[in-house]
């Protein structure tokens, strides 16, 4: 199968990113031929505000570039990964143009969500979800604290919305997990246009042994990451176990400060993907409180690839990922106190958490290599060549 694949990349690279990059490997890797094409949010400085405002809503560039590409090869699908903000919904209409089918995934809810994430003030916030016009993250400022961008971004959602956009011109939608599913129903996207299919690692790494006698948190360091509960947990004299920290963020200064005044807290920075995954073998548990409604973290998926147990916060994908007493533990997201209770217990009863090492290796080999998804991402792509032949034979 030959496959156009579209992505916007982050001024952070994040589990997006590797995400894309994980799918272009796999399917080349099992013989189909993927060709990425690529804008970086860093274009952004030279293209200026006003510009990339309007590129938000509709980019002729972007059109007349996917146009042209799939005018002259020869694809079978475009596979959208992330559209915002240079690609624009645009491009949607030029594969509509060519006949091509589209697919497209669900990382995030920027379709329904301002600020993509359902998080405002510390806590989850659904004021948006099923409102034509999103007109509560422009109150909010919910997209980089502007009103200014936060009315261009709810005036894409909302145009696209009236034009039909979003239910007319996608064929099939990829979620990561049926609880995401179940919110773009809600959202307004069409049911029957949704199907599930998780993240993966491929190829899979070795699992480790455990035994480094620290934790581990990786990712973003953002409120929404569970970072502030994070770090107060951790200031508990009562926990003896060493945390490593990963990753970069707006609240970096703020791990970096904490790190200096806590002995027990270091910040390693970024780190590159093996280092991560070498770091990850060795600790005793991964740490993930976030606090958002997370498509299906990376990381979670990598620590239990390595036979590493994970103590999250119940909420979104985690709340069924992570199996209790299996692959790791749960607590309320937020809840410092309880966080701490668990910390503090299993810094001194490792045992307990290294029994489930198994558990989780086992958890990543049921669900999460790249031998069971590429069957189902052809899957996804032969779904939505039938959906665009249909819909094209009813319009005569």
């Amino acid at each position: 199968m030959r496959v156009l694949m579209l992505h916007n990349r982050y001024l952070v690279p994040g589990g997006e990113d590797q995400s894309t990059a994980a799918e272009v490997a796999l399917l080349t890797d099992y013989g189909h031929q993927v060709e990425l094409l690529e804008h970086d949010n860093r274009e952004i400085e030279s293209l200026g505000k006003a510009r990339t405002a309007a590129r938000t809503l509709w980019s002729s560039d972007s059109y007349q570039r996917v146009h042209s590409k799939l005018r002259d090869g020869q694809f079978d699908v475009m596979h959208v990964q992330n559209f915002f903000p240079l690609w624009s919904p645009s491009v949607y209409y030029a594969a509509a143009r060519r006949g091509i089918p589209v697919v497209q995934t669900l990382r995030n809810y920027r379709l329904m969500c301002v600020n993509h994430s359902f998080f405002r003030d510390g806590r989850v916030c659904e004021d948006c979800l099923g409102r034509l016009m999103p007109w509560p993250g422009i109150v909010h400022a919910c997209y980089k604290d502007s009103r200014m961008a936060s009315s261009v971004v709810a005036a894409m959602i909302g145009l696209h919305k009236m034009m039909g956009t979003w239910a007319n011109r996608v064929d099939v939608y990829v979620a990561l997990t049926e609880f995401a599913r179940e919110k773009y129903i809600t959202g307004g996207l069409p049911a029957e246009r949704i199907v599930v299919k998780p993240n993966f690692v491929h190829p899979a790494p070795l699992a480790g042994t455990g035994g480094g006698g620290y934790a581990l948190f990786v990712g973003r360091l953002s409120p929404e990451k569970g970072i502030p509960t994070l770090l107060e947990a951790w200031k508990s004299p009562g926990i003896a176990l060493p945390l490593r920290i990963i990753g970069q963020g707006p609240l970096e200064n703020s791990v970096r400060a904490v790190a200096a005044s806590c002995p027990r807290i270091q910040y390693l920075g970024s780190r590159s993907p093996g280092q991560v995954l070498d770091t990850m073998r060795q600790a005793e548990f991964l740490v993930f409180p976030s606090e958002w409604y997370e498509g299906m973290p990376r990381v979670v998926i990598e620590s239990f690839a390595v036979g590493t147990p994970v103590i999250a916060a119940n909420l979104g994908a985690c709340a069924t990922m992570v199996v209790a007493g299996t692959n790791g533990l749960h607590f309320p997201p937020g809840d410092v106190s309880r966080l701490r209770q668990l910390l503090e217990w299993h810094a001194s009863n490792l045992s307990e958490l290294r029994a489930m090492r198994h558990g989780a290796r086992l958890s990543f080999e049921s669900h999460y290599t790249g031998k069971a998804n590429v069957d189902l991402l052809l899957a996804v792509y032969c779904k939505a060549r039938q959906q665009q032949h249909t819909g094209a034979t009813q319009k005569k």
